[in-house]
């Protein structure tokens, strides 16, 4: 099977697979059983890379429910030759509950023959297992881009159109870059002092800072160094504003038009390009290393399952919007329905002892509960993607603000919507209180779409369109500015390797 087909089975697996479900007590088949995934293609190189198992009785039915025991799913990747020797860090699969298990591996060094991936269920091979990944298989931090960028996007599979970004661009059909030089670092460094300038050039990034609020650049940095060793980059010159707030509100007809600034937050009143925020991109980065409430580790974390969950909704959380005390306010008169807290005070400190300050609050605890409200902070609350991955009803505030992957999402399909002022929150909680099944088909179907819109190698994608879709606007050739540094790609020993891959004859190398 091609690599493309590896990466869309799961919906295979959705939709042919619909000969009803296993009982937990039936026996695990590990020859009928399913694998598929990004991180059985060897081109998908991403920090960490994963794949999906899906549990199948010896009938042919898909287990819908963990099966019974202790998992028996066991994996081992190592180099396919035995001359080669890498690290590679493989966590046990995380049971997501759902008869389906979710394995992540993050690799520490490159192998040029392959690599060998076994899934057993008990001492069985599982499905087609071993899987063969032909080499090279590249480690993250090896500088090894694919010159041909369709080829990559191939490889990926990434979307051929995304609708945010096709959005964002239409107030741009051309980019003057000599009009921002003049206009940008005017108007929004030293108002909003959160604007890094950045100019590719030959897949090398350069930036300086306009202000003094824009140390949020080393996520930025790290995610343009991570693509630029993946793929060509092309040659772009931009300017990424690292504050909260989206910051360009002209109009396509005012005059003079607005500018094309790239944030990681959008709103309705706003024309910023927008890029995944720097939360979920750093929740990729940094998957099995620096971080714990990542993308992926919070599926194998969602709590009891439905029926076995607190039959209340659930809020903690800093003071950073007014509407998160009144929130407060509400389940202290409507304990039974509402368990809201406020963790930190900030914004409203005077507030503190009128309601109280709760106890913070592991993440993965959340998931106790049945549903989950979200309501904004200083700008979309970034829980949101995080809420969505798990397993209960996601209560949604009516918002201004916006992530890049919000255009997918239904209203009553994928989440419930909750009016801005809150004052059908309660009404909302009892209709799902007293239509749990319906409830629990939403809360599914906000799950499986945040499964597929967030998973890593969708964040590369986006990223890259974002910059593809921008160089082909600009009226002129991107230049590195005075008081541009370079920033350098990481030289160390973690990030030696052997790139295969043929540079082109270049004049100006």
């Amino acid at each position: 099977m091609g690599e493309g087909g590896l990466l869309l089975l799961p919906l295979l697996v959705l939709l042919l697979r619909a000969a009803g479900s296993a009982e937990p007590a039936d026996p695990v088949s590990a020859e009928r059983s399913l694998v598929w995934g990004p991180g059985l293609a060897a081109g998908v190189a991403v920090p960490v890379r994963h794949f999906y198992i899906q549990a199948v009785s010896a009938a042919g039915r898909n287990f819908s429910r963990s099966p019974p025991g202790r998992s028996q799913f066991k994996v081992v990747i190592k180099a396919l030759s035995p001359k080669e020797v890498t690290r590679i860090y493989t966590p046990r699969p995380l049971d997501r509950n759902d008869g389906t298990f979710l394995m992540r591996y993050r690799m520490y060094g490159s192998v040029t023959k392959g690599l060998k991936i076994e899934i057993l269920y008990g001492d069985q091979h599982v499905a087609q297992s071993p899987y063969i990944l032909k080499g090279p298989v590249y480690h993250e931090y090896c500088d090894c881009p694919e010159e041909d960028p369709e080829v990559w996007q191939d490889m990926m599979s990434c979307p051929s159109q995304e609708p945010q970004i096709t959005e964002d661009f239409i107030s741009f059909p051309s980019i003057d870059l000599q009009q921002m030089l003049k206009e940008i670092p005017a108007k929004f460094s030293q108002s909003r002092g959160a604007i890094v300038h950045y100019t590719i050039v030959d897949n090398h990034i350069y930036r300086r800072s306009l202000g003094k609020y824009t140390d949020f650049k080393m996520f930025s940095d790290e995610m343009l160094l991570s693509l630029a060793r993946k793929v060509r980059l092309p040659d772009v010159e931009f300017y990424l504003n690292v504050g909260d707030w989206p910051v360009e509100h002209r109009r396509a007809n005012d005059t003079p038009g607005p500018v094309p600034v790239i944030s990681w937050c959008g709103s309705v009143d706003s024309r910023d390009i927008i890029l995944p925020t720097y939360d979920v991109t750093h929740s990729t980065l940094e998957t099995l290393r620096g971080v714990t409430n990542d993308l992926l580790s919070i599926q194998g974390n969602t709590g009891p399952c439905w029926e076995n969950k607190t039959e209340r909704a659930l809020f903690r959380g800093r003071d950073s919007r007014e509407e998160r005390l009144h929130l407060v306010k509400l389940s202290k008169e409507n304990p039974e329905l509402l368990d809201a807290g406020i963790t930190g005070y900030f914004f409203f400190r005077e507030k503190e002892k009128e309601l109280g300050k709760a106890q913070l609050m592991g993440f993965f605890d959340f998931f106790k509960y049945k549903y989950q409200v979200n309501v904004d902070g200083t700008v979309a609350a970034y829980r949101f993607p995080y809420l969505l991955l798990g397993d209960s009803l996601v209560l949604k505030q009516d918002s201004q603000y916006y992530e890049h992957f919000y255009m997918r999402l239904k209203p009553w399909k994928h989440y419930v919507p909750v009016k801005r002022n809150l004052e059908d929150l309660l009404e909302k909680i009892k209709w799902a209180k007293e239509n749990d099944e319906e409830a629990r088909k939403i809360a599914k179907e906000g799950q499986l779409m945040a499964r597929e819109l967030l998973q890593p190698h969708r964040f590369y994608c986006y990223y890259y369109k974002v910059l593809q879709k921008y160089a082909e606007r600009q009226a002129s050739k991107p230049e590195i500015r005075d008081g541009m540094e370079l920033v350098p790609q990481p030289d160390d020993r973690d990030s030696v390797c052997s790139c295969h891959r043929k540079k082109p004859l270049r004049e100006d190398l």
